[in-house]
This record gives C-alpha cells, sequence and structure tokens, in this order.
C-alpha cells in the first residue's frame, strides 16, 4: 500500500518542535509574511515552514505610512485570511502597537485572541528586556511567543527612523543581553532586524532557540522577507536587505493597461467571453414583448 502524502514529513504540521530541530540540525527555516488566504496557500504550497501575518500589512496592504495606525481588528482580520489558507506552516500572528506594552493582564488577552479567534499558532512582539514580564505572563498563558529585536518598527519615532541597530559594542552587546532575556522569558523564537551580520551571527550561537533574520546576514537559524517585497508589489521603498524575486507590480500595471485599452477599443469582452440564448427563445422573447409590450 502507498504512503498517504498527508501524512509524509513534508506535509505534516511545523510545530514548535519542527523549528527547535531545524535548528538543532542547522537546517534554515524559511519564513515569509502573508496577509491573506491566497498568498498563504502560496507560500504553504511552496513549503514555507513559517508564516508571519506581519503588522508590516498597515504599510503594504492597508497604505499607513508606519506599523503604528494597525489595530487589533485589523490584525485578527488579516490573521483568520491566513488560517484559511495555510494548513501546514507554522503560524505567527504579529500583536500591533499598544495591544501589548501598556497593560500586562491586558496583553495576555490580546495573544490569547490570536490562537482563539484567529487560528494561529503563537503571537509576535517586539522589546528586549523590558518585555520580559510581559513575555513571561503571555507564555505562562501556554501562548507561544517570538521576540523581535534590533530594527522595531513600532518603535521608528524613538529609534530615529528605519537604522540599523546594533553597530557599536556596547549596542550589539545590549542586543545579546535582551537576546538571552527573552529566550529565557521563554520565546520559542527571536526575529533580528537590520543587525549586522557578524552581530547576528554571534547571538545565534548564543541562543538555544532559532533566530529569524531580516537584513541580519546569513548566520541566523533563519530567514523571513516581507512578501510584497519580495514580490514586488510594494514600490514605495525598498529595504537594502530585500532580494526581488519577480515584479509583480509592472504584471499587474500591464494588465490593467492591456484591459484598459480592450474595453476603450471594445476589443472585450469577445465572443469567447459571452452567453448566449437559443434563437427560437429570442424569438420567442421578442414575439412575447411585441403581444403584450413593457407597462402596457
Amino acid at each position: 500500500m502507498s504512503a498517504n502524502p498527508a501524512s509524509s514529513p513534508q506535509h505534516e504540521k511545523v510545530s514548535l518542535i519542527t523549528l527547535r530541530e531545524k535548528k538543532e540540525r542547522g537546517e534554515p527555516i524559511v519564513s515569509l509574511t502573508a496577509y491573506d488566504y491566497p498568498t498563504a496557500l502560496a507560500a504553504d504550497a511552496a513549503g514555507v515552514d513559517l508564516i508571519l501575518v506581519g503588522d508590516s500589512l498597515g504599510m503594504v496592504v492597508l497604505g499607513y505610512e508606519t506599523t503604528l495606525p494597525v489595530t487589533m481588528d485589523e490584525m485578527l482580520h488579516h490573521c483568520r485570511a491566513v488560517a484559511r489558507g495555510a494548513k501546514r506552516a507554522f503560524l505567527t500572528g504579529d500583536m500591533p502597537f499598544l495591544s501589548y506594552q501598556a497593560d500586562v493582564a491586558e496583553a495576555v488577552r490580546n495573544a490569547g485572541r490570536f490562537l482563539a479567534e484567529a487560528g494561529m499558532d503563537s503571537v509576535k512582539l517586539e522589546g528586549g528586556g523590558e518585555m520580559v514580564s510581559t513575555v513571561r505572563a503571555i507564555v505562562s498563558a501556554g501562548i507561544p511567543v517570538m521576540g523581535h529585536i534590533g530594527l522595531t518598527p513600532q518603535s521608528v519615532h524613538q529609534l530615529g527612523g528605519y537604522r540599523a541597530q546594533g553597530r557599536s559594542a556596547a549596542a550589539a552587546r545590549a542586543l545579546l543581553e535582551d537576546a538571552l532575556a527573552l529566550q529565557q522569558a521563554g520565546c520559542f523564537a527571536i526575529v533580528l532586524e537590520s543587525v549586522p551580520a557578524r552581530v547576528a551571527t554571534l547571538i545565534s550561537e548564543r541562543l538555544t532557540v532559532p533566530t529569524i533574520g531580516i537584513g541580519a546576514g546569513a548566520g541566523c537559524n533563519g530567514q523571513v522577507l516581507v512578501s510584497h517585497d519580495l514580490l514586488g508589489l510594494f514600490d514605495r521603498f525598498t529595504p537594502r536587505f530585500v532580494k526581488q524575486y519577480a515584479d509583480l507590480r509592472g504584471e499587474i500595471l500591464r494588465a490593467f493597461e492591456r484591459y484598459h485599452a480592450e474595453v476603450r477599443g471594445r476589443e472585450f469582452p469577445a465572443l469567447e467571453h459571452t452567453f448566449t440564448i437559443a434563437d427560437d427563445e429570442w424569438q420567442a422573447l421578442l414575439d412575447g414583448l411585441e403581444d403584450a409590450p413593457l407597462g402596457g
């Protein structure tokens, strides 16, 4: 009897154990962002290990200038769509600004909503040592937490812009201390964003939990990119660390322009795009209108 494909390793649901074992084996963890059902389907089909429903959706989907205006309702809405599409990848929902910073109890309740209402497997929050008590409380409630240090977009105004972090010895040491504190608090993985490659490698080697890099070099245990950046869909700016694997914005624009031209030129819809009515039915309609005119 042949094996059931759904039960083979490549089709099994990715878990925290899977991610930890990948780090132990030295096997890179592949992560992408997704914000909707079709993208989640595609990422899952491609074999992506971890899908992050990032608050970056505020910029690349909703058109905000920063991630700061994103609300819990917006995050949960997009998380639900992703959860409908991705059945294999491990799913992480980004906790938006002020959903966890002000009050620990509120942070736990909001984190729980990502699992109970939106189908996520875990949550992600930004910050280092100052977030330890919050992380510990959320983890104690049975909710896996991914940390995020380095360039933390929710702190963009405090950081003075989207700048690389950890470029001095003191700043690099502070990042390492933050990473160790988050690990001790119970984070199952930590995102390192816009950190010098050597610093990120050092942190990755000192931690027992996986690191996921974005603009942090090849020494991290995994990599993540914003899907809209990778696909060339977002053109407001392109971070230095992004590699574009497609130019979908260009393709979409060309398709829209062609559609516009064909409608204006009465080339679309053509006969093959239309439905027909049998000649006898058409004649019956015309005869009926002659016998009993509308409004008569």
